[in-house]
C-alpha cells in the first residue's frame, strides 16, 4: 500500500572519491560534480512529486561521503539510533547526523557503543529489524538495536564483498506485508535458508541486476525507485503490483552507492 514517507537527504556539493573501501569505489574515475548534483536533485524531486517529504542535511566540506545519508542513523517510531562508522574517513559524519536529529525535534537520540552504519545494514519490516553483518556493522550492534528499539533483530551474514552493506543485497518492498527482494548469493548459506523461511514469496534478483545495485532501492509500498540499469527487475516488480521508477545516479555509483544509500527514512 502506498504511504507518503519522510526522507532525509544530503546534497553532493563536496562529493569526491579519494579512497576506496568497497569494490564499487574507483578513485581513478573523476566525479562530474555538476552532473552528480543534477542526478541527486532529480531523485529528490521524484520523491516530492510522489507526495513524500524530503528534509535536507547541510553538507560539510570536510565530509564528502555525507551524501550517503542512509548510513548516518536508523529511525524507528521516532527513536534515533545513531551510527558509528567502521572507517575513519567517515567517522565524523556520525556526530553531524545526531546533531541534525536533535535540532529537528527528535528527543530520543542514542550514540551507539558498537559499529553500525545505519540503514546500510538495518532494514525495517513490520515483523523484523533485519541486520547485516560481515563487512561493516558489528554483530554486537544487533543486540544494541534490539534493546533500544524493542524489536526482534534478525542477523544476516554477508559473504560477498561486492555487497558490503545489507542495502546493496536486500530491499524492503512493503514493510507492512513483510515483502522484500534480495540477491541470495550475497548471503551465507544459513542466512539464505533463513530468508527463504521468513520470506517464501520474496522477489529473487538475478546477478546482472544485483551488480547494477538494483537492490539499493527505496519503496513506498507501491513506487520502487531504483537504478535505471537494473532493467531485469522492472517486469517482476510490475507483476507484483509495484511501479518501478528508474533513476540515474551513475555519478554517485562511483562512490559506492545508489538510491537507498542517499536516502534515510524518518519513521515517526
Amino acid at each position: 500500500m502506498y504511504v507518503p514517507r519522510h526522507f532525509l537527504m544530503c546534497p553532493p556539493e563536496h562529493f569526491r572519491v579519494t579512497y576506496s573501501i568497497n569494490p564499487w569505489m574507483d578513485p581513478g574515475k573523476p566525479v562530474d560534480l555538476p552532473l552528480a548534483l543534477t542526478q541527486w536533485e532529480d531523485l529528490r524531486d521524484r520523491y516530492r512529486a510522489l507526495g513524500h517529504t524530503v528534509d535536507v542535511l547541510d553538507p560539510d566540506p570536510g565530509l564528502p561521503d555525507m551524501v550517503y545519508a542512509a548510513n548516518g542513523a536508523t529511525v524507528v517510531d521516532g527513536r534515533v539510533l545513531g551510527a558509528r562508522f567502521a572507517h575513519p574517513e567517515r567517522a565524523d559524519e556520525a556526530a553531524a547526523h545526531r546533531a541534525w536529529y536533535r535540532a529537528h525535534g527528535y528527543a530520543d537520540v542514542r550514540e551507539p557503543e558498537h559499529i553500525n552504519e545505519g540503514e546500510g545494514d538495518f532494514a525495517v519490516t513490520a515483523s523484523w529489524l533485519l541486520a547485516g553483518r560481515g563487512f561493516r556493522s558489528s554483530p554486537l550492534s544487533h543486540g544494541e538495536a534490539q534493546e533500544y528499539f524493542g524489536r526482534p533483530v534478525l542477523g544476516l551474514d554477508l559473504i560477498d564483498p561486492r555487497y558490503y552493506h545489507l542495502d546493496t543485497a536486500l530491499c524492503v518492498l512493503d514493510a507492512a506485508r513483510d515483502d522484500v527482494m534480495y540477491y541470495p548469493p550475497a548471503f551465507s548459506p544459513g542466512s539464505q535458508a533463513v530468508l527463504r523461511r521468513l520470506f517464501p514469496g520474496a522477489l529473487i534478483a538475478e546477478e546482472p541486476d544485483a551488480l547494477a545495485l538494483g537492490l539499493n532501492a527505496v519503496s513506498d509500498g507501491h513506487h520502487v525507485l531504483l537504478p535505471q540499469a537494473a532493467t531485469g527487475l522492472f517486469d517482476p516488480l510490475r507483476e507484483r503490483g509495484y511501479e518501478p521508477v528508474p533513476i540515474d545516479l551513475t555519478e554517485l555509483l562511483k562512490g559506492g552507492g545508489s538510491v537507498k544509500c542517499v536516502t534515510a527514512e524518518l519513521r515517526s
